[in-house]
Formats: C-alpha cells, structure tokens, sequence
C-alpha cells in the first residue's frame, strides 16, 4: 500500500510541493555549490550535533588547507585536532583522518561512490554513507537524519516528535516516501532535511512559513503533544567541558604541558602561549578525579598524549 499524508497526499504532490519550496528557499551553503565528495564528506561529518554556523568557517579553512584526501591523509595528527578547534567532539576529526588514509591506500585518493565502499570508512555510520553517496554522486539513498525523521513524524504519521531512537519503521517509511527518479530522490533528501532544519524545527516550528502546512497530518490532529520530553545533553560542569577546557589547552600549546600546570594557577603565568586557555581550565574549579578522569580519556580516545615531558596532541 502506497504511502500516504492526511489527509489522503500523494507522496508525488509532497515531493513537488517540498521540493519546489527548497529550490526556492535553500540556504546558500557552500557544500552545495558544485562541491567535491571530499569536500561533501568533511561536511556531513563536521555538521554531526554541531549547527551550520559553526560548521562553515571551518569547513571553508578545511577545504583551502586540504583540498583533497590526501593532502589531509598526509597531515600530522596534531594539526587535524588544532584545525579542528572548537567544534566539539574530536574524535569525528580523528575517525575522518582515519577515513582520509584508508581512501588514499584502497580508493587512489579517491571518495568512493557507492553506499558500501563508503559506509566501510572508519568513522561512516549509515546517515554519512548515504548522504555522500547521495549529495556527492547523485545516488538513489534513503537518508534519515534527525531533521527528517521530524518532518516525516509531523507530515505523515502525525505526531509531535519521532520515536527517541530511529526505529525500522521510520527507515521504512522513508524508504517508500523516496521518489524512483535517482536526480529527484536527491532533491528531495535535501529539501526535507532543509524543512526540518530551518522550518519543521523540534521547540518552535513555523508552521506559517510551512509549504505543506494544508497536508501536515500534525496539524490536522490538533498539534498533540510529544510523549516525551527529549533531553538536552548538559554541559556546565561536565566531564566533557573539563576534556573541553584540555583539549583547548593543548591545541595552544607548542610544547608538552606538564600535569602541574593543568593545577596550578600560578604556575600557568609563566607560559603566556597558553595562560589564557589555562586560565578558563582552573575557572571550573574542578576536582582531582574528574581532572584525572577527563586526561586519561583523551589518552585513551587518542586525542592527547602523555609523556615524560607531559601532556601534548598526537604525534
């Protein structure tokens, strides 16, 4: 049975709808004007939890330093995390430098162009596969990403939010709303993910502004409310804004920090390269084990180094 919005759409009068609404009203990314794979790819993976603007003038400093695979595979591994910056969560910096080599070893520097070969790089989970495969090559994929699964919740099944984890029948549903048409399937990936984005948005939708807004089978219910209240993930005082407050450290220091800096305030003045990112560490006033705990993760997780002469970024 065909897949249907209520009240009783088409999918092909969704698809016309929303797809001629996205090329009417598409931001101007960089990612979408007659851009590389590679440069497709360092997109998908730098926009995982971290919004557009942030994204942008990194990725832009990404491209021109590292236009290719391997001009970024050949990279020491302290110049990706510096390069990096503040984007947050490094390990996607890591796990695509990863990617890098393995595309220059088995793909002669070259982003592959199918589902499975890309979906085998280190650090590629299924939404990145198809959204390159899709964005950079033109594939026929079913992409899902969170932006999407709400506007498929919202549009056709007529609920708040989608399910807190993405379920099989959210791919399903998906899967059957794709148009057969390779080019339109394409359009129509980046137009519900641009609807999601900036208009079917999860807190405070703009159901005016809203192309489909007569055919969303949410309005038609009543606007219900989401049977559950989706969690932020917390930041202040976290294990995560101490690896934080490190990692900014360490991106600034030219030299091995000794441990005794990351504690004392003082001794920080005597290296003015990274006092001030020294000086936001001491500010959380963290305590000893969460401190040891947030060094020995980024040990572990690759993204620093301990030696005799201290803590710095991978070789």
């Amino acid at each position: 049975m065909p897949v249907t919005a209520s009240p009783n759409v088409p999918p092909a009068e969704l698809h016309k709808v929303i797809n001629s609404w996205f090329q009417e009203n598409a931001r101007d990314l960089p990612w979408r004007r007659n851009c590389s794979a590679w440069g497709i790819l360092v997109s998908e993976i730098m926009l995982q939890q971290t919004p557009v603007v942030r994204v942008q003038p990194v990725w832009e400093q990404w491209l021109a330093r590292w236009p290719a695979p391997a001009d970024f595979a050949a990279a020491p591994a302290a110049e990706v995390l510096r390069a990096w910056g503040k984007l947050g969560y490094p390990r996607r910096a890591l796990r695509l430098h990863a990617a890098a080599a393995e595309i220059v070893e088995k793909h002669r520097g070259t982003v592959p162009d199918n589902y499975p070969e890309l979906l085998a790089l280190p650090g590629v989970g299924t939404y990145t596969a198809a959204a390159v495969a899709a964005f950079a090559f033109g594939r026929r994929t079913t992409v899902v990403d969170t932006n999407i699964r709400r506007v498929h919740a919202r549009l056709v099944i007529g609920q708040a939010l989608p399910a807190p984890a993405l379920t099989a029948a959210e791919t399903t549903l998906a899967t059957d709303l794709l148009p057969e048409d390779d080019a339109e399937s394409v359009l129509w990936n980046a137009a519900v993910m641009e609807l999601g984005a900036v208009i079917c948005t999860a807190r405070s939708p703009k159901c005016g502004q809203c192309p489909v807004l007569e055919q969303c089978a949410w309005i038609a219910a009543g606007q219900p409310e989401p049977t559950y209240i989706p969690k932020g993930q917390p930041w202040a005082g976290t294990d995560r804004q101490v690896r934080g407050a490190v990692m900014a450290v360490l991106r600034a220091a030219s030299s091995p920090i000794h441990a005794d800096l990351l504690w004392d305030a003082e001794a920080a003045k005597l290296h003015a390269e990274v006092a001030t990112e020294l000086g936001k560490l001491h500010k959380l006033n963290t305590h000893a084990p969460q401190l040891e705990r947030a060094l020995a993760g980024l040990v572990v997780d690759g993204l620093a180094q301990l030696t005799d002469a201290g803590y710095h970024l991978p070789n």
